[in-house]
């Protein structure tokens, strides 16, 4: 065989899984047919978190004035915009090419498509190998009657690029994160934008306290959220996009104009051109291929890892599972065993969760215990202005364990960290409430949620 392994696709959970095995000894080479880093540096998680940072500060600025900070008029160099998101992904990509190499991975460029179960061709070369990891990720799903063209219709990739003026109206089509960091990034630098969503709420897996809250301090904002509607098509004409929105439950139809629509419906496994069915690989009809804990498919010897593994379509759960792959591949005893896979919407303030949400623990019989504490009541919370949102901690009442953890609030995302390690420690409400937080931080709203449970909390009046 030419390598122990060939790891199909560059994003984080194929370069995670190419590093680790370098690691390990083993030979390895992956293969990436765009750029490395994949849809998550180049076109995803990186540059969005980029355009969110500016249109935060630009947020920012307004309010300056409410401490007695008072700033000049604030302008918006697009390009200078567009250049730093740029180099930005530029320097992370730089950086993993640099571990790839430092690893002794082969990175091979182009399509990789299987010829056996032991053989693949990228761009007309054949490489064999005694294992394959199949990372291939995901690609934005398509809306039928919206064509995106990723000018004025377009999808995450084409929302990248902020067009120069910024667009006076903006639609996101879906409700989910990455609808509302495209809305709120527009919102923020200037467009009076709307999100549609077909289902009965947004934000599908988090807490519905904690989505009700977000959605008010979005509304509050001046983002427009519409539930249980959709959009049948859309039109460029010479004054803009018309769409044609239609009320779910009543079929009532209206038509609005926009400078820019985002179509958001969610994202499908990409697998064209792999040619799975020539080495054995059962894909379902959805498109994903299944893999166990060890991230085995039904080939033995072929894995699959991420997006393609199926839901959910998180980086964080890609990495984790390319790290199991390339360590089974190795021989050592390493399985997907997560307790919980934390969720974000990296808005301001952000939603994040980890864990169950309350309807879910009341599904599976837990008794259950909650305790909530407001951002109101934090003093750092104060302090940044962002007073917005609450810690909700769900308890098992029995054994006080930790279930789940839901925060809206400034810089949730970094808070999730001490809640993800409680539900992998089995941690209960009462060793959080007896850990010592620094003070002032907003970390102490999370020792006051546990706090919470138990009617303890200092900071609020117990109920």
């Amino acid at each position: 065989m030419d390598f122990d392994v060939i790891v199909i696709g560059a994003g984080p959970g194929g370069y995670h899984a190419a590093i680790r095995a370098g690691q390990l000894g083993l030979k390895t080479a992956i293969v990436e047919r765009e750029k490395v880093g994949g849809v998550c540096l180049n076109v995803g998680c990186i540059p969005t978190k980029a355009m969110l940072h500016a249109a935060e500060v630009m947020m920012e600025t307004k309010h300056a004035g409410e401490f007695g900070l008072n700033f000049a008029e604030t302008t918006l160099d697009i390009a200078k915009l567009n250049g730093w998101k740029d180099g930005i992904v530029n320097r992370l990509t730089g950086g993993v090419s640099g571990l790839l190499k430092a690893n002794k991975v082969t990175v091979l460029s182009g399509q990789a498509s299987f010829v056996d179960e032991h053989t693949v061709e990228v761009d007309g070369q054949r490489h064999t190998a005694s294992h394959f990891i199949i990372a291939t990720g995901s690609e934005p799903a398509k809306l039928p009657g919206v064509e995106v063209d990723q000018e004025v219709i377009v999808d995450s990739t084409g929302a990248l690029v902020m067009p120069d003026p910024v667009p006076a109206r903006m639609l996101c089509i879906g409700g989910g994160v990455i609808g509302f960091e495209f809305a709120q990034v527009y919102n923020n630098l200037g467009s009076e934008v709307k999100i549609i969503e077909f289902m009965p709420n947004v934000i599908p897996g988090a807490d519905a306290d904690a989505v009700a809250e977000f959605t008010k301090i979005m509304k509050k904002q001046g983002i427009s959220i519409e539930t249980q509607t959709k959009a049948n098509r859309a039109e460029r004409k010479a004054d803009g996009v018309h769409v044609e929105i239609e009320d779910v439950k009543s079929g009532e139809k209206r038509t609005e104009v926009f400078d820019r629509v985002l179509v958001a419906i969610g994202r499908r496994p990409r697998t064209d051109g792999l040619n799975a069915d020539k080495a054995g690989v059962a894909v379902t009809d959805r498109g994903f291929i299944p893999a166990d804990k060890q991230q085995r498919t039904n080939v033995p010897h072929i894995f699959s890892i991420g997006d393609v593994a199926g839901n959910p379509m998180l980086a964080h759960k890609a990495m984790k599972e390319g790290l199991v792959a390339a360590e089974v591949i190795a021989g050592k005893p390493s399985e997907q065993d997560a307790v919980a896979i934390p969720g974000v919407v990296y808005t301001n303030p952000e939603l994040a969760w980890v864990g169950l949400t309350e309807a879910e623990a009341v599904d599976k019989g837990y008794k259950i215990k909650k305790g909530v504490f407001p951002m109101a009541a934090s003093g750092r919370a104060m302090t940044l202005q962002q007073t917005g949102g609450f810690i909700k901690m769900i308890v098992e009442e029995d054994t006080d364990l930790v279930l789940g953890v839901h925060i809206v609030g400034p810089r949730a995302s970094d808070l999730l960290g001490e809640a993800g390690l409680a539900l992998e420690m089995a941690a209960t409400a009462s060793d959080i409430a007896l850990t010592i937080h620094a003070h002032p931080t907003l970390g102490e709203g999370v020792l006051e949620a546990a706090e919470a449970v138990h009617k303890q909390a200092i900071h609020i009046v117990n109920r």
